[in-house]
């Protein structure tokens, strides 16, 4: 993220079972969505990555939300993504290519997002693959137009990220306070390439995510 390029997550630890192949095949097979469906406000809900350092962001992030809106390009859509971390909020813009149900970017970094199924009526799910360099990375994404969603949603999202072999999802406290519309973006996809590009980071941030993962859950 589109849940968009906002938020991306990964972990050290055991990632548990698999879930059986038959079911999975049904629960990560791509659904159809317009470009009418994706705009307007999407909360972020929680989600799981392998990104390096997104399992901190995860426990360190209260609230996340996205503003999606249509450009005079048929196939574009404009994207402001704000958070709230230890209490400072911060927004990002950026464009995205939508067409045939799926969200590119493709400079700096290639990032593919596809939907997935849930069973929340006002939900999306994201699977996105991120490549930058010689890296490929995935992240699984949940939003819904509400601040909360059920237990059978949460419950769903586990076992796509079970059959996709990823960390337990990350979810986000609904309590939280979210941030206003009032904050100066500044532009996104800079940003989020430029903590891609750290590699020498990456090893660092890996290990702060294990322990996180270990003394904040």
């Amino acid at each position: 993220m589109k849940c968009v390029s906002v938020v991306v997550f990964v972990s050290l630890l055991s990632l548990g079972h698999a879930a059986p192949l038959n079911s999975c095949e049904s629960l990560l097979k791509p659904i159809t969505i317009s470009n009418e469906d994706m705009l307007g406000r999407w909360l972020y809900i929680g989600g799981s990555s392998d990104l390096p350092g997104s399992r901190s962001l995860g426990h360190l992030m209260s609230s996340v939300w996205l503003d999606i809106t249509a450009t005079p390009q048929s196939n574009v859509l404009n994207l402001i993504q704000t958070q709230r971390i230890h209490d400072k909020c911060s927004s990002l813009i950026y464009n995205v290519t939508f067409e045939n149900s799926t969200m590119l970017i493709e400079q700096p970094f290639y990032l593919k997002e596809v939907y997935l199924a849930t069973n929340g009526s006002d939900c999306l799910v994201a699977y996105e693959e991120i490549i930058s360099g010689e890296n490929t990375f995935t992240s699984l994404l949940l939003f819904s137009r509400r601040e909360s969603v059920s237990p059978s949603v949460v419950e769903l999202l586990k076992r796509q990220a079970e059959c996709l072999r990823m960390p337990s999802p990350i979810m986000m406290d609904s309590n939280n306070e979210i941030c206003p519309d009032n904050i100066s973006p500044s532009e996104g996809l800079s940003a989020l390439n430029s903590l891609l590009e750290a590699k020498m980071g990456h090893q660092v941030a890996r290990l702060l995510d294990a322990l996180f993962d270990m003394f904040v859950n």
